[in-house]
């Protein structure tokens, strides 16, 4: 693609990052295919193509964010499928990064908008403030239909969201170090997160177990906390960078202590924009070499186990799971065999989901931003899961789990609770129906006999 910046705009790395993706971009339309939006809304302004030329427009005249650019790259998912499809390995991603944190400082929101995204990043990635919210949300459910006919349906959708959802806590309340008991292989940092250890922190538990089990130490940093990526897709560049620091300064502390193998995430969201960190901090003096260390460690916790040994199974199964692979799991991380592969290795029969690149509508706040589309988006894979015909649901993500329970007819977990359930671990809360499938695996007694050929 041809670009039209001056020579005084390319002096801004914000531009220059810009110009170098627009120039790989060859206007091919095939990212349209596999573009959630435009697949269900047919406009090509909500395609990666069409978002290209209304951010390109807007960059090189030097505009303030108007009205449609701001409406079509609010409706992006970030689902970065158009970046797996490419030929031309354009950089979607940060493209459109670049222009949330424009339409951020330039753009013009409503009052209501703007109060909205505030309390979500006021609220969301402080877990004690979030469970609050999450308790006092059935409080609002008799005036749902009052809120949606006065045009606030994104409070409803909040309010909708948070169901039923319990607010316990994990056994593994960090921070902490969780040593093994086993011989000690490897060390690793754990990201315990922020929404996901309110929604459901039985992953965060179940991740320790299995871990500790194979004999890796799980630290879980004083100080860490959200990974930034909620403020970050909202464009909100600064909040986010503090996130980012507040955590590489607490994970660099516990380097500087010991080895450390890698920085777990179990929350594939989190896990591409922790990844990211080195590119986010390019240009920090102070911060550079620290962020690209982080992101070169940073592992998804099935990424991780894939290249340990965790033996035979402790527990077999006639369980049939449809794995969901998340949008950032499979595009942002371009990881898609590992989990399927680990759930068929410890005794699980393992079924795809039709259209499995299309985005189940979580992508973050946006099915509280965008409730319409994601509400569509949900309806859409929840069919192709029930046509799977499936016992249970994993994922790798708390977003696409929070958003996909309420439509399904069958419990969903994230994949590592169905494999610390059978490698040792408890039965995975929501999943007591499916114990009596669940068979132990025999251990056979030893004998003098098995230590002498030893």
């Amino acid at each position: 693609m041809q670009t039209n910046f001056t020579p005084q705009q390319l002096k801004d790395p914000r531009i220059a990052e810009v110009d170098r993706i627009l120039r790989r971009c060859v206007h091919c339309g095939l990212c349209t295919a596999t573009c959630s939006t435009y697949v269900l809304l047919g406009d090509e302004r909500d395609s990666p193509r069409g978002r290209i030329y209304l951010m390109k427009d807007m960059f090189e005249k030097g505009r303030d964010a108007s009205g449609e650019v701001r409406h079509h790259v609010d409706r992006c998912l970030s689902c970065l499928s158009c970046m797996t499809t490419c030929p031309g390995g354009v950089d979607y991603m940060h493209l459109v990064d670049q222009a949330r944190v424009h339409i951020d400082e330039t753009g013009k929101r409503s009052f209501k908008d703007r109060t909205l995204r505030r309390v979500l990043a006021s609220v969301l990635p402080y877990p004690e403030r979030f469970r609050l919210a999450l308790k006092a949300a059935p409080l609002g459910k008799p005036f749902l239909p009052l809120l949606k006919k006065l045009g606030l349906k994104e409070v409803a959708a909040m309010i909708e969201l948070a169901g039923e959802t319990r607010t316990g806590k994990a056994k593994y309340e960090g921070p902490g170090t969780a040593e093994t008991k086993a011989v000690t292989r490897s060390r690793v940092i754990l990201l315990a997160g922020c929404a996901q250890k309110v929604l459901r922190p039985e992953i965060n538990d179940a991740t320790i177990r299995l871990l500790a089990r194979r004999g890796v130490e799980v630290v879980v940093a004083p100080g860490a906390g959200c990974c930034g990526a909620l403020v970050h897709h909202m464009g909100k560049e600064q909040e986010a960078l503090v996130y980012l620091k507040r955590n590489i300064d607490a994970w660099t502390k516990v380097m500087d202590r010991g080895p450390v193998d890698a920085v777990i995430v179990n929350a594939s969201g989190c896990g591409t924009t922790v990844k990211d960190y080195g590119h986010m901090l390019r240009h920090d003096p102070l911060y550079a070499d620290k962020a690209k260390r982080i992101s070169d460690l940073t592992r998804d916790v099935t990424e991780f186990l894939a290249g340990c040994d965790l033996g035979p199974p402790m527990r077999w199964s006639s369980i049939r799971v449809a794995y969901h692979s998340a949008c950032s799991l499979q595009h942002g991380q371009r990881i898609t065999d590992e989990p399927k592969a680990l759930l068929s290795k410890a005794g699980y029969s393992v079924a795809d989901i039709a259209e499995g690149h299309i985005c189940c509508g979580s992508a973050g706040t946006y099915n509280i931003l965008q409730p319409e589309i994601a509400g569509q988006l949900r309806e859409r894979k929840a069919k192709n899961i029930r046509n799977a015909k499936p016992d249970v649901v994993a994922a790798g993500n708390i977003g696409c789990i929070t958003q996909l329970a309420p439509a399904l007819d069958v419990p969903i977990v994230h994949s590592v609770e169905l494999l610390d359930w059978a490698y040792g671990g408890p039965v995975p809360s929501g999943l007591d129906g499916l114990a009596q499938f669940v068979n132990d695996v025999p251990i056979k007694a030893r004998t003098p006999e098995d230590y002498l050929q030893a």
